[in-house]
């Protein structure tokens, strides 16, 4: 049997929240993964008000925090693609 992973789909978030400077989300295949926000740049700079106005974007696969002009992916972090 082939298995033509080209169309397996990568998780994708369903939540995401900020508490004590981390970010949190949880996926589509209900692992939950948290990072801090000081591993990005702009998020280090940032308060705590401004990390929590974050949504998901683009079908969930990205964290947009609009004040700051800051995207994320969910495979970024994944693959721990961090900005340090």
């Amino acid at each position: 049997m082939v298995v033509d992973k080209s169309r397996e789909t990568e998780p994708v978030a369903m939540n995401v929240w900020v508490k004590d400077r981390m970010i949190y989300l949880k996926l589509t295949d209900f692992r939950i993964i948290a990072f801090p926000a000081d591993w990005f740049k702009i998020l280090s700079k940032a308060n705590d008000a401004e990390l929590q106005k974050v949504e998901l974007r683009l079908n969930s696969i990205a964290l947009r925090w609009e004040e700051l002009d800051e995207d994320i992916t969910v495979k970024g972090i994944l693959e721990g693609k961090f900005q340090l």
